[in-house]
């Protein structure tokens, strides 16, 4: 049996994204014993900064399908920011191994998903895996950060035992360096094979929905902001968003007069019939250098729900022979909504055999951890 010890990205939360996936179905079939999910840290100057009271952090057991004693998380907590204390990224990294050790986790095998990770590496010197999902380097990010990410994912690709990629874009640009592993994304399938009830909280009427986090990253607020209100003046339906939104104020302000609905958070288990239930699912993405290094879950997501979509041209829609996965420009994103918001296609059983599972995805990922034990 393997152990692990997790750096996410993500927090362990009722919005599960890829870590969550194939940490749960690693943990089910056996194929590892136990795990130490190691979240982001509370950033407390940060939250204070915006008048959040900064959570407690710590160590919490969590429970999954009514199983305990095998999967912890762990919240650090980063007082004050790097320029101050310099060293607080190295003292986290020995409170991690000193929590593994105190779990009594045997030779555990560390799985970087967060580059920071690279500081438990060196703390630790467990045999290590690197999960690259988002293209760091790329994103819209301060000098100073970038120049950091840089030197971390540097450390990674020498030192980590296996390197694992979600897209083919990463693919491409990592193998330049050393031999990756392509492990993309997937969708739970059964959760779409029949048709859930309609979620209380969507709005009467046609329904134009995003699914996913509204991140500047990712999402191109602005052409958002001109949909909606092109859907209101219309009289189409609503324009909905589903997910964390972690925005600027003036965002939030400007979605909400243009008639956004922005319901936030929903765990994922009820994903699905948010999905299922709406007239359109949009995926109103910036295309940017790191939005075409993703490989978004929404992609299996949206087509296992069997409903119209309208796309801006991003990997995961764009390539799609699926009838219903429209990819357009910019410039006719609104129209292609509204049109597909009056079509009122009916919802109609049947998932394309084409998607690929979890339980696909969490097999992969095994075979790659044991040659990092056993290597």
């Amino acid at each position: 049996m393997t152990d692990l010890v997790v750096i996410s990205l993500e927090v362990w939360d009722e919005v599960w994204r890829r870590n969550q996936h194939l940490v749960s179905g690693l943990l089910r079939t056996g194929r590892v014993d136990r795990v130490l999910f190691v979240e982001p840290a509370v950033d407390v100057v940060h939250d204070l900064r915006y008048r959040r009271r900064p959570e407690p952090g710590g160590l919490r057991e969590v429970t999954l399908d009514g199983t305990s004693g095998r999967l912890w998380a762990l919240r650090p907590r980063k007082v004050l920011p790097r320029r101050i204390d310099p060293r607080g990224d190295r003292r986290r990294a020995r409170g991690v191994v000193t929590t593994a050790r105190r779990l009594n986790l045997q030779d555990p095998v560390l799985w970087v998903n967060d580059p920071g990770g690279v500081e438990v590496l060196r703390a630790s010197g467990w045999p290590a895996l690197y999960d690259i999902t988002d293209d760091w380097l790329l994103a819209d990010r301060r000098d100073v950060e970038l120049r950091r990410a840089r030197r971390q994912e540097a450390t990674l690709l020498r030192d980590c035992r296996e390197v694992v990629v979600c897209s083919p874009a990463l693919a491409r640009s990592r193998s330049a360096t050393r031999e990756v592993v392509l492990i993309p994304n997937a969708a739970d399938l059964a959760a779409y094979e029949s048709r859930a009830p309609r979620p209380a909280d969507l709005p009467a009427g046609p329904v134009a929905l995003y699914v996913g986090t509204a991140h500047r990253d990712r999402v191109d607020v602005d052409l958002l902001v001109r949909t909606s209100e092109a859907v209101r003046t219309d009289r189409a339906g609503s324009v909905v968003l589903v997910g964390p939104a972690p925005l600027p104020p003036t965002d939030l302000a400007a979605l909400s007069r243009a008639g956004v609905l922005v319901l936030g958070p929903r765990p994922s288990i009820d994903v699905p019939a948010y999905l299922q239930h709406a007239d359109v699912l949009m995926v109103p993405h910036v295309q940017t250098g790191f939005t075409s290094s993703l490989d978004p879950i929404k992609a299996y997501e949206y087509r296992a729900a069997r409903r119209p979509v309208v796309a801006t041209r991003v990997p995961g829609f764009e390539a799609t022979s699926d009838p219903l996965v429209r990819t357009v420009e910019t410039s006719i994103f609104a129209p292609a909504v509204i049109t597909a918001l009056r079509s009122q296609v009916p919802w109609t059983p049947g998932l394309p055999v084409d998607i690929p599972t979890w339980d696909e995805r969490v097999l992969e990922m095994s075979y790659v951890l044991d040659r990092v034990a056993q290597s």
